[in-house]
């Protein structure tokens, strides 16, 4: 596995992992189905590094694999203070174009699929709308959107009490408030992810396109996968986050093991199994 740290404009340091395919690629190249990189995108708060249980089994199977990293999370310098000010547009509009830059040079004539994980499907969804037509589809694994319709009792306030303690302490501090609390995160990436909560709406901080708009016009691949026991992400929630792709071409699957919102990661098997057929039905 190789590392690139890639340098943001603010002087971010964010790395991306790249992990080519072992032996020969099974998949069947044509003009017209170039080989395929799977890029996966993080959860909020989880390293990318850790992505690595299911990017390397992924690898053997004759994918080549990239692991980006979300600003602030994992072994990206420095860590969210209180002067940090990026959200969900500035990830998608200046983070992830420098990292898929990278992953286009170390695999080039590559057709990208971003898989995206939790917050990590809710950001592919964004950038594949600024993008039109660069991706060859999108994986949305436990990722869905966290509007309060979608979830019921206590589950449905997180989101504005989260919003509230990063704005009182400058940013979030889930580094220290509980082992599962996201990690340390910026507080204006907790108030676009609150309003999304809130709202159900793509509307964050600084936006220069209708993202709704461009959302609803994509015509790409799109493979949703939900887990038996995830409480973060249950089915109705992302459900929500498909019905905003009216023109795509969907397909869903339940993973009936008892994974959760992160077991797949560590156990890969069946999700690198239906993973694999998806790609390789393209």
């Amino acid at each position: 596995m190789e590392t690139v740290p890639i340098q943001m404009p603010d002087g971010t340091m964010v790395p991306v992992r790249l992990i080519p395919a072992k032996g020969p690629h099974r998949h069947p190249i044509t003009a017209d189905a170039p080989r395929p990189v799977v890029v996966v995108v993080p959860g909020l708060g989880v390293p990318g590094e850790y992505y690595s249980l299911f990017g390397k089994p992924l690898a053997d199977r004759g994918f080549d694999v990239a692991l980006l990293e979300i600003r602030g999370n994992g072994d990206s310098k420095p860590k969210p203070g209180a002067a940090s000010q990026f959200g969900y547009h500035e990830l998608v509009a200046v983070d992830f174009p420098a990292m898929f830059e990278a992953v286009r040079e170390r695999f080039p004539g590559r057709t990208p699929y971003l898989l995206g994980h939790s917050m990590g499907g809710q950001l592919g969804v964004m950038y594949a709308a600024r993008i039109r037509g660069r991706l060859g589809g999108l994986i949305l694994v436990a990722s869905g959107t966290p509007h309060h319709r979608g979830y019921t009792g206590l589950a449905a306030l997180g989101s504005a009490a989260l919003s509230l303690t990063a704005n009182l302490a400058g940013f979030w501090p889930g580094d220290t408030v509980t082992a599962g609390g996201f990690g340390r995160q910026s507080k204006v990436l907790i108030a676009d992810w609150a309003r999304l909560a809130r709202t159900g709406r793509f509307e964050p901080v600084g936006a220069d396109i209708d993202y709704e708009e461009r959302i609803a016009r994509l015509k790409l691949p799109v493979l949703s996968i939900t887990l038996r026991g995830d409480e973060l992400t249950p089915q109705r929630s992302a459900r929500r986050l498909l019905d905003k792709l009216p023109n795509a071409d969907i397909t869903t699957w339940h993973n009936p093991d008892p994974l959760g919102h992160n077991g797949w990661i560590s156990d890969p098997g069946s999700t690198l199994d239906y993973v694999e057929k998806w790609l390789r039905d393209r």
